[in-house]
Parts: C-alpha cells; sequence; structure tokens
C-alpha cells in the first residue's frame, strides 16, 4: 500500500511537470513568500497626466458640449494604451482608451497628440470625432470602448461594448480598423446569443492572428472577448462569422478576492475574466489561451484547438471542463497580463504594486515569478499592459497605463497630482536587469 501511495504521489508530480507545467490537483505545498532584490528598477515614464485632456475640432464644440454635460472633465479615466509603429519609419502613434462609465466623456478612443495642455498631453478622438459624438444615438459609430488590441498588420482589433452609464445603447461590437489609412474594414455586432443584456459588460479583446507577417495576411483570426460581468468569454471566427460564450466554473471570480486593495485603498468588485493572452506561436508547444478572472488569483488555460471550436461548448456549463487546466494561484490580484514571444507572461500586482514575469515553460510558483519592477506610486494598478514589436531591429517593448483605479472608487483622486502614466521598457531589459530607457 505505501508504494502505491507512492507510485501515485510520483503521477501526480510528473503531471505538475507537463507542458507549460499546467497543474490538475497537483499536491499542495505552502508557497514561500516573494523575494525582493535590494535595488528596484523602475519603468521609464513617458506620458503624465493629473486628469485627461481632451482636444476638440473647435473651441465651439468645447463649451456645447461641456453645457450639455456631455464632457464633464472628472469623468473620463483612462483604462488601455497601444502602440503602432507605421512600417515606414515615422514615430509611433499611441492610443488611449477612456469607457464611457459616466455621461461626461467626450470621446472613449483617442490617440495622444504632441500638444501640451495644463494637465498633460492633449488627446484627439479617433478615428475622428464623428465616430463618437452621438453618444450612442448611431451605432455606426463607437459608443464606449474599454480596450483595443492592435495586430502584426497594423490593424486595430476594437472592443465596444455600446453601453454608456452602464445602460445598453448599442449592441456590443468588434471593430477593426486599417491604421495606415484610418479606415473601417471589418464590423462584427454580436448576436443576442453571445451576450447577456443588461448584465454583459465586455472589456477585453485579444485578436489570434494565426497567419501573421512577412508570409500571412493577418486574415485567418480568432479573437477572444472578456465578459468579466456575466462570467464569461467569448470566441469569435472572423473567418466564419461566428461567436459564441463559453461560461463555467473556471470563469468565475472568487468571492474571498472581491476585496481590491492598492496603495492602501480598498474598493469591491466582483469580475470575473479580465486578463487575455495566448502563448504565441513558433515555441513548438500546443497553444493555449492563458487567462485568469479580475477578483480571483487562479491563472487558467484551455487549448485553442479546443476553444476555437463551437461544437465543444454545446453544453453550457458543463462543456468540455477537463479541457481546463490551472497554472496555479498567486496569492493577489493582478489586473491586465501579456506574453512575450519567448513566452514570458508580464502582469501587475495590486500588492505588491510591481510588474512581476513568468517563463510559461516553467512551473507557475512563486519561486518563478519574479519581481522586475517595484514602484509603490506610479504603478498604481495597471489596467492596459501591451507588447510591441519594434520594426525597426524587431525587439519587443512593454507599455503599461496605470490609473490609480482605487482612488476613483473611493472618490479620494486629487486631480492636483499626477493620477494617469503611460511607461514603457525592452522586453528584453526588463528580464535582464538592464535600465529602461
Amino acid at each position: 500500500m505505501l508504494i502505491l501511495h507512492f507510485v501515485l504521489w510520483l503521477t501526480l508530480q510528473s503531471l505538475c511537470l507537463a507542458q507549460y507545467h499546467y497543474h490538475i490537483n497537483c499536491p499542495k505545498n505552502n508557497p514561500p513568500e516573494f523575494k525582493f532584490p535590494s535595488e528596484y528598477k523602475e519603468l521609464q515614464r513617458v506620458y503624465e497626466w493629473k486628469n485627461l485632456e481632451y482636444g476638440f475640432p473647435s473651441e465651439k464644440e468645447r463649451q456645447e458640449v461641456l453645457r450639455n454635460g456631455r464632457y464633464n472633465p472628472g469623468s473620463p479615466i483612462p483604462i488601455d494604451i497601444d502602440v503602432y509603429y507605421p512600417p515606414n519609419g515615422a514615430r509611433p502613434r499611441l492610443f488611449v482608451t477612456s469607457p464611457r462609465f459616466g455621461q461626461g466623456v467626450p470621446y472613449s478612443l483617442a490617440y495622444i497628440t504632441d500638444v501640451q495642455g495644463e494637465n498633460g498631453t492633449v488627446l484627439q478622438a479617433y478615428p475622428s470625432y464623428e465616430w463618437h459624438s452621438s453618444h450612442g444615438g448611431n451605432c455606426d459609430g463607437l459608443t464606449s470602448v474599454y480596450r483595443v488590441h492592435i495586430d502584426a498588420c497594423g490593424q486595430m482589433w476594437i472592443l465596444d461594448s455600446g453601453e454608456i452609464e452602464f445602460v445598453q445603447h448599442c449592441a456590443p461590437q468588434v471593430v477593426v480598423i486599417d491604421l495606415a489609412t484610418n479606415q473601417l474594414i471589418h464590423r462584427y455586432r454580436l448576436p443576442e446569443t453571445s451576450y447577456k443584456a443588461k448584465v454583459s459588460r465586455f472589456v477585453n479583446i485579444f485578436a489570434d492572428i494565426r497567419d501573421p507577417p512577412p508570409g500571412g495576411q493577418c486574415k485567418d483570426v480568432f479573437a477572444y472577448l472578456a465578459d468579466p460581468t456575466s462570467k464569461a468569454i467569448v470566441v469569435y471566427d472572423v473567418t466564419g462569422q461566428q461567436s459564441w460564450r463559453i461560461e463555467n466554473k473556471f470563469t468565475y471570480p472568487d468571492a474571498r478576492f472581491g476585496t481590491h486593495t492598492v496603495a492602501g485603498e480598498s474598493f469591491e468588485l466582483l469580475d470575473g475574466p479580465l486578463a487575455l493572452s495566448v502563448t504565441p506561436l513558433g515555441l513548438g508547444l500546443r497553444r493555449h489561451l492563458v487567462f485568469h478572472a479580475l477578483s480571483n488569483d487562479l491563472e487558467v488555460a484551455i487549448p485553442l484547438d479546443v476553444l476555437n471550436n463551437a461544437t465543444n461548448w454545446r453544453a453550457g456549463l458543463s462543456a468540455s471542463l477537463s479541457e481546463f487546466v490551472t497554472l496555479g494561484r498567486r496569492g493577489v490580484q493582478c489586473a491586465s497580463h501579456v506574453i512575450s514571444r519567448q513566452g514570458f507572461l508580464f502582469c501587475g500586482f495590486l500588492e505588491p504594486i510591481g510588474i512581476f514575469g513568468w517563463d510559461i515553460r516553467r512551473p507557475y510558483t512563486r519561486e518563478n515569478v519574479r519581481l522586475l519592477a517595484l514602484n509603490p506610486d506610479t504603478l498604481q494598478f495597471v489596467s492596459g499592459m501591451k507588447i510591441v514589436r519594434r520594426p525597426s531591429d524587431g525587439r519587443e517593448e512593454l507599455w503599461l497605463l496605470s490609473d490609480r483605479l482605487q482612488k476613483i472608487f473611493a472618490g479620494t483622486i486629487d486631480y492636483t497630482e499626477i493620477n494617469y502614466r503611460v511607461l514603457r521598457c525592452d522586453v528584453d531589459d526588463l528580464l535582464q536587469g538592464r535600465g529602461c530607457f
């Protein structure tokens, strides 16, 4: 009997060392505390705002939206950042989103200009002011954008929740813009079977390009949409023009992580899936979607070949449960995460307030989750995170947006202070302990 128990123990240990080191009912060990180096490296600060500084087509328009309440300078909250490097070697273009949590957000997708305002660098509406100016009255425009994803072909995938102040004005939609021409090239309005009316709120999108350049044209795409309020992930098959929901115990939050504490201030939020990334091409491994709920410390993965087959999900809550694999637990919440082409996952922890990295080929344990940058001030709630490939030398950059969300929830935000920041670092420099320049 003792030998049998030992063999079973060894079998469980070998499962824990499987591809990507996914853990399936692995023996529980008490994880050690995070170990911090004596010196912490900061990220390069690219932009900072006390409050978002919006530009308008004219001063007359600015005064009009101030008068009718469609612009309230205290209302917009930046959530996401993404960066586009034009192939002609021109300067990168930076984009910021600010969802319409309230009525006073004049537009929710913008690019950062070179103009300096009183509170920071001025934003301008993207693709144009007219795309946003109906405030939900024209569903061919953009109503409320939480996050975007720029692919390797210079296409911006925009996830529009269709809400203003949590009221559904338009159906949720995926809009794709060609950044070289700023023209619409694709639109998909989610059918009612893919979301829950008056419950769903789509906050994140990841477009997996299965035919990237130089050999491909970014036409073979599956997009993954995070719907944390209805506790689901939606898969959108772009070629097949269909979408389906995945909702089960792995997409649900954990009540123990419903309280989010950042820099001593707390707020309550019981949200499902938020962070979405896929393991990269070229590693010779079965590819997975790696995700987690905002209100959970559990990191989860599902194979893409299973996820992308609509027939696997017809059984609802019980569908394909055996295909989900748990990577491990953090013991703390993390908002957005990204995975580099070499297989390093980056995530901004709420406590300690820093950026952590993990090699997906090693076990997801505290020994292998490394602190890469720590700043209790500038990294308060990293809500936007992207990895961008620089075309000039092929190196990858990590871009972040931090927004001190806990102060917004608590009503303690002070607009005489810097509240919102865009930061960056070369991925290799960050991993190897060099400075971020």
